[in-house]
């Protein structure tokens, strides 16, 4: 009885289905976070009679044969690329891109990642850095002795000192953009590698070549719809239910037929 099988593959495809959701759900506040979403796809057939063999010697052709199915699987589970909602927090070195880009960050391995979580601070020796450190590049050092940094729409970043009427540029933020975006690879802690599947990435002004532009004080927060989520949960877990119904049917039919007297 291959409802058995079918069924299988369904409860494993509601379940994957769910974990994606749950961490839609579990990363409702983390900041540049995107969103995912699975993508099945409908397994092999079985033709029990083929589609567009003949049924007679006269060269008749079957209309449309028998092919069933033999369940579900999950082709690929995919980063929905969207702009998340801006909030401000007022602090001097939260940023958010407004449009299309990435920040670009030095791994300790040396590898470049990449961002869209801009909550960065100052290292011990002046650089802009993230959460855990590492370097913004293209790498600026801020002097102890500023007294006001302003980062304006196209990654300019300026400071004033004491007694000065005008202020310093000390570097310029750059962004950086994908071919294919969904294909970037995700290590965590809010970072993306560049892939096979995204294409290199393209750097540049923020504000120029298709880039999204800057804004200081404010942060992208993740673009989770906590509504839509919920929907879709329950939605999976019907779905569960159902397949698991038809394994429960499935073997109250081979009950039957081994009780036949």
């Amino acid at each position: 009885m291959r409802s058995l099988s079918i069924a299988a593959t369904g409860m494993l495809a509601q379940q994957l289905n769910v974990e994606v959701i749950s961490n839609n759900i579990a990363n409702m506040q983390t900041t540049g976070y995107k969103r995912q979403r699975p993508e099945f796809q409908d397994l092999l057939y079985q033709s029990v009679r083929q589609v567009g063999s003949t049924s007679s010697d006269t060269g008749t052709v079957v209309p449309s044969g028998i092919q069933l199915g033999l369940g579900v699987r999950t082709a690929s589970v995919y980063r929905i690329i969207e702009q998340g909602t801006i909030l401000g927090t007022n602090a001097t070195f939260d940023l958010a891109i407004q449009g299309k880009g990435w920040f670009q960050v030095q791994l300790p391995s040396g590898e470049t990642g990449y961002t869209r979580a801009g909550s960065f601070q100052l290292s011990p020796s002046g650089e802009i850095v993230t959460a855990d450190g590492y370097t913004v590049l293209p790498a600026i050092t801020i002097p102890p002795e500023a007294i006001q940094v302003s980062i304006n729409a196209t990654g300019d970043v300026e400071i004033k000192l004491a007694g000065q009427s005008a202020p310093s540029n000390v570097g310029t933020l750059t962004l950086a953009s994908f071919p294919n975006e969904a294909g970037l690879e995700s290590i965590g802690n809010n970072l993306m590698l560049e892939s096979a599947s995204s294409g290199g990435a393209v750097t540049g002004i923020p504000g120029s070549g298709g880039l999204g532009t800057l804004l200081q004080g404010f942060l992208e927060s993740a673009n989770v719809n906590a509504v839509a989520e919920i929907t879709s949960l329950i939605t999976a877990q019907r779905a569960y239910e159902m397949n698991s119904k038809v394994i429960t049917t499935s073997d109250e039919m081979m009950a039957a037929i081994s009780q036949l007297r």
